[in-house]
């Protein structure tokens, strides 16, 4: 089975600057009369260009007049490959994002609004959750409207991967369910074993599994005015909840310095007991730890009291500015149907966004083995029935989250009181706005 490394970040610490200035005045260009669509992708090669050249001559067969150019562009280097062709109006007909990316240069009106052009038929076949993901507030001038920036393609849910042997050592009879359970996991593990409960990434960069958290235990991060509001109760609450386990050190300490990939390397070196991930890396557990996998399985994704559970979002999108918006139209919707989103889960390791083919896909994983990677895939798409983006996309995402981690690790390092951090980090995001 192929596989697909779905990160949840991109490295969103750019300047925008001149790049970003022009686009909300920009005109659509009329630069080209080449039958050729082009179409970027986020490191799906080589693994799957089988699949895109298949693709891509079925779509061409069916529309004789047009051409694809499929072009596969590494993880590190899209962000600044996209910023620049969209500054310089060449940006490919059809792009691969994530919905954290795209809605910054939605937010400066560089995306065709797919609200206006996709029938309200082909809409609804998409899962609604999965397709809110992808709409934002634009406002121009004194006027503000509602847009949709992206078609949803393929997703995942966060999973709980867990070592039995970890577990059993410590006593714990199931893997924990919730953060209270996880804080008291901890706490045995390390008694029992020596041993930490899991990693989690604090490095404001990173990872938004801590902001995701914070939304789990109930808290809400900004208002409707877009101010802060997690100046709260609930909000203190969930920075203590952090601050303690790291002060007890129930946390590997480079928490504070170290991305996800470092609790994928801790759980594959049996260093840890849990990892909360996607199927995706089920693969990379066999092949690295081998030993670790044999003893390793599957629970949902842990969750707090508001019993949210989350969901990550690829899409495609098409720049306003293309001179064939209505032919690449055409080849989104024809790349996201239910026959192909279904093809391609069932080609790769992710899910697809499509009621039908979800469906499809939870039947199918039902008549296969019952192996690590199967169990993995069956808990990943059964989530998907009550999973939503718990960050929905807004302006200056990445500064919240920033401002949050920064003040949280002040916190931990006991550089600040839990309710200092929160009130800075409020005070930091509404200088924002």
């Amino acid at each position: 089975m192929k596989r697909i490394i779905f990160t949840k970040r991109l490295s969103w610490y750019l300047l925008f600057g001149v790049i970003l200035s022009g686009l909300s005045s920009c005109n659509p260009q009329a630069n080209s009369n080449s039958n050729q669509l082009e179409f970027w992708t986020m490191q799906l090669k080589p693994d799957f260009t089988e699949y895109f050249v298949n693709l891509n001559r079925t779509f061409e067969q069916q529309n004789e007049s047009l051409e694809l150019n499929w072009v596969d562009v590494s993880w590190s280097a899209m962000e600044n490959k996209i910023l620049t062709s969209v500054s310089a109006r060449t940006a490919p007909d059809v792009v691969n994002l994530n919905p954290k990316f795209a809605s910054q240069l939605a937010t400066r009106n560089a995306w065709l609004d797919l609200e206006t052009v996709v029938p309200p038929e082909v809409k609804a076949t998409y899962l609604p959750k999965i397709w809110q993901a992808s709409t934002i507030e634009v406002c121009q001038e004194n006027s503000c409207n509602e847009q949709t920036f992206g078609l949803p393609w393929y997703l995942t849910t966060t999973i709980t991967i867990y070592n039995q042997e970890i577990l059993t050592a410590a006593g714990i009879n199931q893997p924990p369910q919730t953060y209270a359970e996880l804080a008291q996991a901890a706490k045995t593990i390390k008694e029992k074993t020596g041993k930490y409960a899991f990693f989690i990434t604090f490095v404001p960069s990173d990872s938004g599994d801590v902001l995701e958290s914070l939304v789990k235990m109930g808290v809400n991060l900004v208002d409707d005015s877009g101010k802060a509001a997690f100046n709260t109760p609930e909000g203190k609450a969930a920075f203590q909840y952090w601050v303690d386990l790291y002060q007890q050190e129930l946390l590997p300490p480079d928490v504070l310095t170290q991305g996800h990939r470092r609790g994928i390397e801790l759980y594959q070196s049996g260093e840890t007991a849990l990892l909360t991930s996607g199927a995706e890396f089920i693969d990379s557990i066999t092949n690295n730890a081998p030993t670790v996998a044999k003893v390793s399985a599957v629970a949902p994704q842990i969750t707090g009291q508001t019993g949210k559970k989350n969901v990550a979002v690829m899409n495609l999108v098409i720049p306003r500015d293309s001179d064939k918006s209505e032919q690449a139209l055409k080849y989104a919707l024809f790349v996201t149907n239910t026959e192909n989103q279904l093809a391609f889960a069932q080609e790769s390791n992710v899910l697809p966004s499509t009621t039908k083919a979800v469906e499809q896909y939870l039947k199918n994983i039902e008549q296969q083995q019952t192996g690590l990677e199967e169990q993995a895939k069956r808990v990943s798409a059964a989530q998907l029935e009550d999973a939503e983006v718990l960050i929905p996309v807004q302006k200056d995402l990445q500064i919240l989250q920033k401002a949050i981690y920064e003040n949280l690790q002040a916190a931990m390092l006991d550089e600040k009181s839990v309710a200092q951090a929160v009130q800075d980090a409020a005070a930091e995001w509404n200088q924002q706005q």
